[in-house]
Formats: C-alpha cells, sequence, structure tokens
C-alpha cells in the first residue's frame, strides 16, 4: 500500500478499479450463467457471454417456485431483526457507557463473554425456550430468537465511547431524559455505526438458512435459502437446470443490493461531515 501512495492517484485508482472488478467478476459469472444453457456452462474453455442470451431464464425461474413468498419472508423477518436490533443494542449500549450504576463493570464483561459463546451452543436452549413459548413454527419465533445480539451491543457500545460525556451531560442539565438523550443527540452522532449494524444484520438474517430450517416447518414460512435449496433439491433442478438456479440465485440479492447502496450512501454522508468537521 506504500508503494500505491508513493506511485500517486491515478495508479491508486487504476488498482483499486481491478481489485472492484475482480471482487464483482462472480457475480457477473452468476448473471451471465443465467443467460447461457447448460452445454454454454460447462462448455470449455468457458465463454464471457452467452452465444444468445436467454432472458426468459429470469421468467422460468421465478415462476418455477414461489419465489416472491421467500424473498418476502426474507425481508420481513430480516428488516425487523434489524428494527428490534437497534432498539436494543441502542438503550443497552447507551447504559454501558452513560450511566451510572452498580456492578456497571461486571454486566458488560458478562454480556461481552456472551460473544465468544458459538451460536451452535445455544440452538438447543433456545429451541426448547421457543417450544415452551409455542413459538415454534412462526414468524414471531423466527424474530423474536434474533432480536438481541452480542455483536450488536459491542459495536454499538463503541460508538457511543466516542462520544463525549460532555454532550449527555449537556442534555441532562437542559431536562431530557436519557431517551430523549439516546435518540436525538447520541444515534445521530452515530448513525454511520448504526448503518453498519443494519447493513450487517439484515445481510446475515437475510441469507439464514440452518436456524430457520430448524425452527420451522410449514413451507410458507421459508426463507430464500431454504427456498433455494427446496427449488435445487426438490423442484427437479438438481444438476438439470443450472441457468435457471443461477437466475434465481441472480434476482434473490437484489434485496442485499439495495440495502447495501442505502447503507453506503448513509455512511459515506456521515464520513463526509466528520471529515469536514475535523477540517473545521
Amino acid at each position: 500500500m506504500r508503494i500505491l501512495t508513493r506511485l500517486g492517484g491515478p495508479v491508486r485508482h487504476l488498482f483499486f478499479a481491478a481489485l472492484a472488478l475482480l471482487m464483482a467478476f462472480p457475480f457477473y459469472w452468476m448473471v451471465t450463467s443465467a443467460l447461457k444453457t447448460n452445454d454454454e456452462i460447462w462448455r470449455s474453455p468457458p465463454t464471457l457471454w452467452p452465444e444468445v442470451p436467454l432472458w426468459g431464464n429470469f421468467a422460468a425461474a421465478w415462476n418455477e417456485a414461489p419465489f416472491a413468498r421467500y424473498m418476502g419472508n426474507s425481508v420481513f423477518v430480516a428488516a425487523s431483526i434489524v428494527i428490534l436490533q437497534i432498539i436494543n443494542s441502542g438503550m443497552m449500549a447507551y447504559a454501558l457507557t452513560h450511566m451510572k450504576f452498580r456492578l456497571k463493570g461486571l454486566f458488560a464483561g458478562v454480556i461481552l463473554f456472551g460473544y465468544m459463546v458459538p451460536a451452535t451452543a445455544v440452538y438447543l436452549p433456545g429451541y426448547l425456550v421457543l417450544s415452551e413459548l409455542h413459538l415454534l413454527n412462526s414468524y414471531a419465533g423466527l424474530i423474536l430468537s434474533n432480536c438481541v445480539s452480542i455483536f450488536a451491543i459491542f459495536l454499538i457500545r463503541q460508538a457511543f465511547l466516542q462520544v463525549s460525556h460532555e454532550l449527555v451531560e449537556a442534555g441532562e442539565v437542559d431536562g431530557a431524559s436519557h431517551m430523549r438523550i439516546l435518540w436525538t443527540v447520541l444515534v445521530p452522532i452515530t448513525r454511520s455505526s448504526f448503518a453498519v449494524l443494519a447493513l450487517i444484520t439484515f445481510i446475515d438474517q437475510y441469507n439464514n438458512y440452518f436456524w430457520p430450517m430448524l425452527i420451522t416447518k410449514d413451507p410458507d414460512l421459508q426463507l430464500v435459502s431454504a427456498g433455494l435449496r427446496s427449488f435445487f433439491v426438490e423442484g427437479g433442478a438438481y444438476g438439470l437446470q443450472w441457468p435457471l438456479i443461477m437466475a434465481a440465485s441472480a434476482f434473490t440479492i437484489a434485496p442485499l443490493l439495495l440495502v447495501f447502496l442505502l447503507a453506503q450512501k448513509t455512511i459515506m454522508q456521515s464520513v463526509n461531515m466528520t471529515a469536514g468537521s475535523s477540517k473545521g
């Protein structure tokens, strides 16, 4: 990286452009494979573009399985979890950074210790709890079982630690409640961290496979990952309809791209404002 710095801006731009193209190539290959025939996909040497693009493969894949329902389920569950994690991680991080109470350090340590516990270690107790609450095979079970994240608390806590406590004290002097200080002072200042949290959480929950498959059996509750597996295996597409599989994989990532663009805009605006304030 020091060599790139010495060579100047144009070389750096070319390097990062080449790196971006390299990272985008798998997505390009997936989309172009959706436009090919099976023979073209397995042709050697491979072709970068089909001889005759089969745009109808996308419509055929969409009609082969209820992907609208799969994607709707995933977006609804992931968005609900994002909202709940933003709320509870914001409140928990505020308590750990800008409130005073007994055993605060111990409480923070216990929470962060939970970050070292593997997710698979809590599958069985989580399943038993949901069973006792009669939340198996339901949207409520999918959402509530993921509404708290140690990673989210840790991420927002680190962001709040960068905010001067004097701002919180000024709000308290003006008579503002803790909730008002949290949502009108701290959250706007650290919105880039919340945007990162929303992006990571949405992608993670949208692509979640094992846990939803474990606690849900109703096909109407299947998320995208389980729906793609059903299409790949049970729908007769295994090894036979690779163009349709690629087409389905391509249009199911559309919500992820949209969320990425929205989060990227918020993050960059926050970075630019921070840079501007630093120069001032």
